[in-house]
C-alpha cells in the first residue's frame, strides 16, 4: 500500500453555486503537492479494536434467528407469533434510540467514549436476557442491547472515517461490514446447538458480553479522533493523536489541512434544523435517501425470506442461513479489495444493477417454473446473488459514503440522523412484508423490490459523488456551498 500520493480535487459534484468554488480551491492547491503517505499500519489496531461494535452489531442481529424456538420453549410463549415479533423488532425499537442520539454523544464525550458507552449497555442486555426466567425480562434485554446496537455501528463508521488515511479509508471502512458479517456468521454457528442441547440459547448471549468487554477496555488504549478534538478547540491534543496514527513526518501536513477545512465555522452547536434547510440539506438529503433506498431494496425481507424458499425444496433453515451468511462475506471481502480502487460510486452503481439482475432472476423463477428443479436454482440462486452484490456496494458503501461527505460540523449528527432513517424504514419494511407477501403474492413484491434497487441506480448516478482518495477536508472544501 505503498507509493506516490498526489492530493487532487474533482470537480464532477454538479453544483452549478459552487463550481466556481471548487475551481478557487484547486488553483489555491495546485502549488501544494503531498507525496507519499502516511503507513496503514499505525491507524490498522485502532481501526480493528473500533469495528467490535459492528461485530456486536451483527451477532445481536442473528442470535435470535435459531435461538428463537428454544427461547419461546423455555419462556413459555411458544406458539405467539406477537411474542416472537416483539423479541425480535425490540432490539430494532432500541437501535433506532441508539441512532437518534448518537451523533449528540459522540459529539458530546467524543468517538472513543461514545465507543466505549455502547458496549454498556449490550453486556447490561446480553446478561438480562441469559438469565431471565419470562418473556418481559427478554424483551428489557433486548431493548438494552438495541440502544447499543444503535449507538456502535453510527460512531464506528465515523471513527474509521477520522482516524484513516485517505488512501485506505475505504479499505478500513469496509471493515465495519466485514465485522457485521462475521458477527452475524458466529451468531449462526453458536445457534446450531440450541435445538439440541437444552438452554443453549443461554450461552449464545453470555458469549456476546466477551467482545463487548473487549472494545470497551481495548478502546481506552486508542487513539481519540484528531478531528474530533480540533472541533472540541483541544488542539495540542489533535497533533499528538495525529502523531500516534500517522507518524511524525505527516502531523504538519494532517493538522494544516483540517485547520483549513475548519476555517469560518462559527459554532460546533449544530441544531436539528439545520440538517433540514440551508446549506447542509443536500448532503443529508443525499444521505437519508441512500439509506432509505438500501432498506427498501428488500434486503432484510430476503434474508427474512430465505429460509422460507430453501425449506419448501427441503434445505434445512440453518444450511440457507449459513449460505447467506456466506455469501454476504464473501462480497464484503470484495468490496474491501476494490472499495479504493473502484472507488464508493462505481461499487454502488454496480451492486444495485446486480440486485436488479437478481430479483429478475428470482421472479422468473418464481412465475416460470412453479415447485420445479428450474425453479429452485433460480430462485435460490437469484437469493445468494442478491445478497453478494448487495454486499459488494450497497451495504458497506452508505454508512463509509456518508462520513467521508458530511462537514466535520455537522458529521456525527447528520450521520445519527441518516441512521435514525434507515431503522425507521427497516422497521416498517420488516412490519409489512409479511402482510404484503399475502396479499399481492412475492412476484409483485419482489417486483416493487427491484424498481427501487433500479431507482437507486439512477438515484446514485445523479447525486453521489465519487471520494476515493481525497483526505476529509478536500472533500468538505469542494462540496460545501458558498454561504
Amino acid at each position: 500500500m505503498r507509493g506516490r500520493h498526489v492530493v487532487e480535487i474533482s470537480s464532477t459534484y454538479k453544483r452549478g453555486a459552487s463550481k466556481d468554488h471548487v475551481n478557487a480551491y484547486d488553483k489555491q492547491e495546485s502549488s501544494v503537492r503531498y507525496t507519499g503517505h502516511p503507513s496503514w499500519r499505525r491507524p490498522f489496531p485502532h481501526v480493528v479494536v473500533a469495528t467490535l461494535a459492528s461485530f456486536l452489531f451483527g451477532y445481536h442481529l442473528g442470535v435470535v434467528n435459531e435461538t428463537l424456538e428454544s427461547i419461546s420453549l423455555d419462556l413459555a410463549f411458544s406458539g405467539s407469533t406477537l411474542a416472537e415479533g416483539l423479541v425480535v423488532s425490540t432490539c430494532l425499537g432500541g437501535a433506532f434510540l441508539g441512532s437518534l442520539f448518537s451523533g449528540w454523544i459522540a459529539d458530546g464525550v467524543g468517538r472513543r467514549r461514545a465507543l466505549q458507552l455502547c458496549a454498556l449497555p449490550m453486556i447490561i442486555g446480553a446478561s438480562m436476557s441469559a438469565t431471565t426466567q419470562n418473556l418481559w425480562g427478554m424483551l428489557l434485554g433486548r431493548l438494552f442491547v438495541g440502544t447499543g446496537m444503535g449507538l456502535g455501528p453510527a460512531v464506528a463508521a465515523l471513527y474509521v472515517s477520522e482516524v484513516s488515511p485517505a488512501y485506505v479509508r475505504g479499505t478500513f471502512g469496509s471493515f465495519t461490514q466485514i465485522s457485521s458479517c462475521l458477527g452475524l456468521l458466529g451468531s449462526l454457528f453458536m445457534g446450531l446447538q440450541a435445538k439440541g442441547i437444552v438452554g443453549w440459547w443461554r450461552a449464545c448471549f453470555w458469549v456476546s458480553i466477551i467482545p463487548a468487554a473487549l472494545l470497551a477496555l481495548l478502546m481506552e488504549f486508542s487513539a481519540e479522533s484528531p478531528h474530533w478534538l480540533f472541533k472540541s478547540g483541544r488542539t495540542a491534543e489533535a497533533e499528538a493523536e495525529f502523531e500516534k496514527l500517522l507518524g511524525g513526518a505527516d502531523v504538519k501536513y494532517a493538522y494544516a489541512e483540517l485547520s483549513k477545512s475548519d476555517k469560518g465555522d462559527d459554532s460546533g452547536v449544530v441544531k436539528l434544523s439545520e440538517l433540514l434547510h440551508g446549506r447542509h440539506f443536500k448532503v443529508v438529503f443525499i444521505g437519508s435517501t441512500l439509506f432509505a433506498l438500501q432498506q427498501l431494496s428488500g434486503i432484510n425481507a430476503v434474508f427474512y425470506f430465505s429460509s422460507s424458499v430453501f425449506k419448501s425444496f427441503g434445505v434445512p433453515s440453518d444450511r440457507a442461513n449459513i449460505c447467506i451468511g456466506v455469501a454476504n462475506f464473501l462480497g464484503s471481502i470484495v468490496a474491501m479489495i476494490l472499495m479504493d480502487k473502484l472507488g464508493r460510486r462505481v461499487l454502488l452503481l454496480g451492486s444495485f444493477s446486480g440486485m436488479v439482475v437478481s430479483i429478475g432472476l428470482q421472479v422468473f423463477g418464481a412465475s416460470s417454473f412453479p415447485s420445479s428443479t428450474e425453479a429452485f436454482y433460480l430462485s435460490a440462486g437469484g437469493m445468494l446473488l442478491f445478497v453478494l452484490t448487495f454486499s459488494l456496494g450497497a451495504g458497506p458503501v452508505p454508512s463509509l459514503l456518508l462520513s467521508e461527505i458530511f462537514p466535520s460540523q455537522i458529521r456525527a449528527k447528520a450521520m445519527a440522523f441518516c441512521m435514525s432513517v434507515h431503522w425507521v424504514i427497516n422497521f416498517f419494511v420488516g412490519l409489512l412484508f409479511l402482510p404484503l407477501l399475502e396479499q399481492i403474492g412475492a412476484q409483485i413484491l419482489y417486483t416493487i423490490f427491484g424498481a427501487f434497487c433500479l431507482i437507486s441506480v439512477i438515484f446514485v448516478k445523479r447525486n453521489v459523488v465519487e471520494t476515493k482518495g481525497k483526505s476529509l477536508q478536500e472533500i468538505e472544501m469542494a462540496l460545501l456551498p458558498l454561504e
